[in-house]
């Protein structure tokens, strides 16, 4: 059996992007509730954090291994910058487009990220 050096990191990425899922779905939940005007702030909010960091998190687990130590980091690189990118677009579009008011959008987001911190900090706790 071949073991993939890359498999308990991405097992742990997936855990942290549904705990990213949950509680921006909570918040969703919440706001929709409380303030329906702000529901498609904090879902584009809540999706540009979750949609780039997911990218990276697909992108930087590609490759595992001492003889693929190069790719690692280059991979790592990438995919860093295409998440910075993506989510530069997330912001333009949300500004330009749609007209987001910045404390729900900014506010979902945060939630998304902080809840990523917290997820792992957890799982790293847990092993």
């Amino acid at each position: 059996m071949l073991l993939n050096l890359a498999d308990n990191g991405k097992k742990v990425a997936k855990k942290g992007i549904f705990a990213q899922c949950i509680s921006s779905l909570v918040l969703v939940v919440i706001v929709l509730i409380l303030k329906p005007e702000y529901t498609v702030a904090t879902v584009f909010g809540a999706l540009s954090f979750i949609i780039p960091h997911s990218f990276f998190a697909y992108w930087s687990f590609r490759y595992a291994g001492a003889t693929k130590s190069k790719l690692v980091v280059q991979s790592f690189s990438q995919g860093l910058k295409i998440k910075l990118a993506l989510t530069a677009i997330f912001f333009a579009i949300a500004f330009s487009q749609l007209n987001a008011p910045p404390f729900p959008l900014m506010g979902a987001y945060a939630v998304a990220m902080v809840s990523q911190w917290f997820a792992m900090y957890r799982l790293s706790r847990m092993s």
